[in-house]
């Protein structure tokens, strides 16, 4: 896919109803031709409109008008390719934890988690959030996660989490106020109710820090795995990571998850990790699956705002 038509696929599946001001940069930048350019100076994997637009914001450049934007781009290139190629996007959502707990709530407890892409390891505190699947509540507490839920009862407990650790080729720390930065910069312009979320989860985990490695998904996972404790189910579990992974390594990855004991949970696009015979997505937005040892279990929006199980 061109860096056009990703920044057009961008705002056209993953923006809309979601992010007005990210939906109206995305377009003007597949039309740009001198921002595409620059862009084109990048490595593939660094291209992304999500690292782009999270990169201008950290920097205190403008997104939400695409004339400001092009001009703060094309002005400030040096400097935003330098923070481009240096980061990568760790969009930290702990809202996810509400589309993994029907799944997690029905294992063998008590878990012990392991998070490849950890990023600051939001995601591996599904027992301390409390959730709303619209009338339903499970938990209390802060942040609380609301997920529409369809075509699934509402879990009813928490999950026991006896361990928690994440894989991460450059974890960030909750307590260090760059890294806080760089969380709160990826979150989209319009989203108020994620940036308190993020201040509520990031208390948590700086209160009970996890085990984060730094390491790689395929050559340092079962290092790892190893460290868990025995007695507990263990979860190898990612969200939204394997689009920043070249193809041949995410088929290595998934065969050295398949041959670990416990169960892996993944919630991905189905054009980065492919499954057979799905269903038809409940709309023209951009949905993940969410599917548990291999197996497709319900669609997923990337924020963990719905979740849609199959029937």
């Amino acid at each position: 896919m061109s860096i056009a038509a990703s920044y057009l696929e961008f705002a056209t599946r993953e923006a809309p109803g979601v992010s007005p001001a990210y939906e109206r940069l995305a377009l003007a930048v597949s039309r740009d031709d001198e921002v595409l350019a620059l862009l084109g100076t990048l490595p593939p994997s660094k291209r992304q409109p999500n690292l782009l637009f999270g990169v201008v914001r950290l920097l205190g450049g403008p997104v939400e008008d695409p004339a400001a934007f092009h001009d703060y781009a094309v002005a400030n290139w040096p400097a935003i390719a330098a923070e481009m190629r240096s980061r990568a996007t760790q969009t930290n959502e702990a809202g996810r934890c509400a589309v993994l707990l029907p799944v997690l709530a029905a294992l063998p407890q008590p878990l012990a988690m392991l998070e490849v892409g950890a990023s600051a390891g939001l995601c591996l505190y599904p027992d301390r959030y409390a959730y709303r699947y619209g009338d339903h509540q499970v938990g209390s507490g802060a942040p609380v996660l609301e997920c529409a839920a369809t075509g699934m009862a509402p879990p009813t407990r928490l999950p026991e989490v006896v361990w928690r650790a994440g894989l991460d080729l450059n974890p960030l720390d909750v307590t260090d106020p760059a890294d806080v930065a760089w969380l709160d910069a990826l979150i989209w312009p319009e989203h108020t109710h994620r940036r308190a979320r993020l201040r509520a989860a990031a208390a948590v985990a700086a209160a009970d820090p996890p085990v984060l490695m730094r390491g790689d998904l395929v050559d340092d996972l079962p290092a790892l795995v190893a460290r868990a404790p025995a007695g507990a189910t263990l979860v190898v579990f990612h969200t939204s990571v394997l689009y920043q992974v070249p193809a041949p390594r995410r088929r290595a990855f998934a065969e050295v998850v398949r041959g670990l004991p416990g169960h892996w949970i993944a919630n991905e696009s189905p054009d980065v990790l492919p499954h057979d015979a799905l269903p038809q997505p409940p709309g023209e937005a951009f949905f993940n699956v969410l599917a548990l040892d291999g197996t497709p279990l319900a669609w997923t929006r990337g924020h963990g705002q719905a979740i849609d199980w199959f029937a």
